[in-house]
């Protein structure tokens, strides 16, 4: 999520350079040497296409192997398009404007990058707190957890975070309600040819980034030191009594899930919080933070979708056998579907 961007964007030069020298109100442009753009092509292009290629591996493997339908993994395979969408359709336009440090891709496609943007980061935290909440039940209330998380359930709940993410991402951008009530102050100050941004009021910062990260953060956190501790006690219960029942392989593997997914959401946590941070304190300090700190920590954001698919393959050995069979066209045969995978 580009941030902000303001009249001051550029290097003091002393002949400033603009994104439209022939324009009036044109951005300034900050130009960086050949080489350096070159490296920043090569590198956000290869995060952009790492990030597409591996989430197009989970999906691939979660939808075709039929002993992966769970709704675990349907909640993994939602976050994964997620994390594809930021990918294939976020990192590309998000690449040019952070080398070339101006947007030469129209308003309206500003827009709808900047709403993809916001929606896709509101759905991987809307689907990392169902994944929490699938974990609890799984570890905390086995006996439970068939019955509240089916897959219909399961499936609603993604449908619904996925149409809240819609409504969050689109409806902040096109009914432009993070400049609302300071229109003007954005219009004079911040607005210009060849910028591309997420301006927040004051009002707009505290509501989006409360409700959109800072809530379901504390959520998960509490939801996830809850199963951890109730997960030792039963550990301690099994040790004590030296039972070695099907039910304990059970709750092995289901806390094996559990480490795994928290991870995912440790990483998530990690790597949003200085944005989010920023998003939330800069319009209350006059916007003064610069707007290529904004850009660092995005990109540090986005690499969170980069990492998840590494994360299942290094823990997952099932993952790792499921991508080899993807990779060498195994999944072309017959009944490949059916193949056992753990």
């Amino acid at each position: 999520m580009g941030h902000k961007s303001t009249l001051n964007h550029s290097v003091i030069l002393e002949t400033p350079t603009l994104c439209y020298a022939s324009v009036t109100g044109s951005c300034l442009k900050t130009v960086y040497p050949k080489e350096v753009q070159s490296v920043l092509y090569v590198l956000f292009g290869f995060v952009s296409l790492l990030t597409f290629l591996g989430n197009l591996l989970v999906i691939i493997t979660i939808i075709h192997f039929k002993q992966l339908h769970t709704p675990t993994n349907y909640l993994v395979l939602s976050l994964a398009v997620a994390d594809l969408f930021i990918g294939g359709l976020v990192m590309p336009p998000s690449m040019i404007r952070s080398v070339e440090t101006c947007w030469y891709l129209g308003t309206l496609f500003c827009k709808i990058h900047t709403s993809l943007d916001v929606t896709m980061s509101t759905a991987s935290i809307l689907n990392l707190c169902i994944i929490s909440v699938d974990r609890y039940y799984a570890v905390c209330h086995p006996l439970l957890y068939h019955s509240k998380m089916t897959t219909n359930m399961t499936l609603f709940m993604i449908i619904v975070s996925w149409t809240l993410s819609v409504f969050v991402g689109f409806g902040m951008i096109f009914l432009e309600l993070g400049i609302l009530g300071v229109e003007d102050f954005y219009y004079n100050n911040i607005a210009c040819e060849g910028g591309c941004v997420l301006f927040l009021s004051k009002t707009a910062g505290a509501v989006f980034t409360v409700l959109c990260f800072y809530i379901p953060a504390v959520v998960m956190v509490s939801i996830y030191l809850k199963i951890f501790h109730i997960a030792q006690r039963q550990a301690r219960v099994i040790q004590c009594s030296q039972i070695k029942t099907q039910q304990h392989t059970v709750r092995k593997t289901e806390m094996k899930a559990t480490k795994t997914l928290a991870i995912v959401i440790g990483v998530f946590l990690v790597v949003w919080t200085p944005f989010f941070i920023c998003a939330l304190i800069d319009p209350f300090i006059g916007h003064v933070i610069p707007p290529i700190l904004f850009d660092f920590f995005t990109w540090v954001g986005y690499v969170n979708s980069t990492c998840n698919p590494v994360v299942y393959a290094f823990f997952y050995s099932w993952f790792r056998k499921s991508f080899r069979i993807i990779l060498m066209g195994q999944i072309f045969q017959s009944d490949s579907s059916r193949i056992k995978l753990f």
